[in-house]
Order: C-alpha cells, then structure tokens, then sequence
C-alpha cells in the first residue's frame, strides 16, 4: 500500500464498485441487472465473476433447488425453529441454523467434490483412489448412503438425469459424472450391495462439472438451504410455541452416573 491510498486499499475487491449515485456489479449497473439477471445467475456472478450460459444455469439452479429443505429433523432446520420459540427473530434463527452447518451436517457436498478431485489426479484405478481416501479420511465415503432415504435419495436420480442433459447441450463434459458413478460401483462391489449415491454426492458432481472449487460447495448449501430454514423459522413464528427443545417435555435423557467405566 502507498501512503496515501492506505484507507483505499485497505479493501480490495472487483466484485462491486461504488459511489454515491453509481452501483457496479462485477462491471454491471446494478439497474441493469435488477429486472434481467435471476437469483441464481446473480449467485453464479458475484461468486463467479462471468455469466453462465444457459444450460449451465439450468444445471447450477437445480442444484440449489434440490437441497433447499429437509424436515425439522434435519439439525439446521430445528435449530431454526427452536430459537423462533425462543423469541429470537427471523435473522437470528437463520443465523442460528445456518451456524449448525458443519462438516458432520452440511458438509459432505464439499467433501465428496473433494473425492472426485482426489480420483481424478489419482493415477490408478478408482478402486486404489477410493482405499487411499479412506485410509487418510475414514471409512465414511461421503455424497453416498443415506441414514433416512433407503435405498434411494429421490434427489439424486433426477440432479444426475439432470447433468446428463447438460452434457448433452454442451455446459460440461461429464467427467466428474463418471467419477461418480464409479466410485458408486466400486462401493457396491465393496459391501456387496448398492450404496448408492445421495444429495450430497449428486450436487458435488453438478458443482464439480462446472467448474466450482470445493469450499464453494458448502458455501452454496447454505445459501440453497437457508430457503428451508427462512421457510421453517417463519412457520414456527405463525404457530407459536415457547422453549421447544429437540424432544417433548415427557421424554428425558439418559442420565449416565458412572461415565469413567463406561469409556473404560
């Protein structure tokens, strides 16, 4: 930083400039955009800096759609409607449930892309990729199997139908597609039975064809499940209720009076 530029370049950025009267979008006017650019191409922009074209669009606004909401018994959501009937408003129960979103929940999109990344520059066959990956990362291989939808996540079928389609009208090649559906056949042959590949494993590929880096992955989860949570925290609020906890006020927790011998 020079001198006297140390306020301005404090900051640096080109996703928006900016000056009384004057509003600039990755280079556009924010009134020419406002009226002609959707939601999720606005996502696409300001993120990506370029546009999509449309069957890239299509193919990045599936995505979204597809992982908006999955129930209140989803750590995310009920945490949303727990803090509504703790009084807190609509942005810190969005807050609140978006903050729940970790590796263990909400996370495996960013690390199944990471899979298909870490296939894709193995040398050797994806069954080697995949005993390599888990020896270093664990035995869960994440974006397949899913502990409520057996034996199909109905998501994942259609993103994958969805992907095919885009392949076919040239928004990308279908590579990570393939890496995906291999590993899928090599955890089946491993088991002995269908794992098949769920949310998680279907939008890694949709992000992973175009073009998006890994932590943009959960990045954009939150952003397509804070829908549901905006959804669930405003239905919580006409419904009413005060200091719901995860459980009705019948059941109770186990109390555990000798931990030690137990972890022993």
């Amino acid at each position: 930083m020079s001198e006297n530029s140390d306020v301005s370049d404090w900051w640096r950025t080109s996703i928006i400039d900016m000056e009384p009267g004057r509003i600039e979008l990755r280079g556009s006017p924010i009134q020419d955009l406002i009226g002609n650019v959707g939601f999720a191409e606005m996502i696409w922009l300001m993120v990506r800096g370029d546009r999509p074209t449309d069957p890239q669009l299509t193919l990045f606004e599936s995505a979204l759609v597809s992982a908006v909401d999955h129930g209140p018994q989803a750590p995310s959501i009920a945490a949303a409607r727990m803090a509504v009937t703790c009084g807190l408003p609509l942005n810190n129960a969005m807050a609140s449930a978006v903050n729940m979103l970790g590796d263990v929940h909400g996370g495996a999109g960013e690390q199944a892309l990471e899979l298909y990344h870490f296939v894709d520059n193995h040398s050797g066959p994806v069954g080697d990729a995949l005993t390599e990956w888990t020896a270093a990362r664990g035995a869960i291989v994440p974006g397949f199997g899913h502990r409520f939808h057996t034996p199909t996540d109905p998501r994942a079928p259609r993103l994958m139908e969805l992907v095919a389609e885009a392949v076919r009208a040239g928004a990308c090649d279908g590579r990570f597609a393939a890496i995906g559906q291999a590993v899928e056949v090599e955890l089946a042959n491993g088991k002995g039975r269908p794992i098949p590949m769920n949310i998680d494993g279907a939008t890694a590929v949709i992000y992973a064809e175009l073009g998006f880096a890994p932590p943009l992955a959960r990045g954009l989860f939150c952003l397509s499940r804070s829908v549901g949570i905006l959804a669930h925290a405003w239905e919580q609020s006409q419904q009413g209720g005060r200091s719901k906890g995860p459980t009705p006020p019948q059941y109770r927790w186990t109390f555990d009076s000798n931990p030690t011998a137990r972890e022993g």
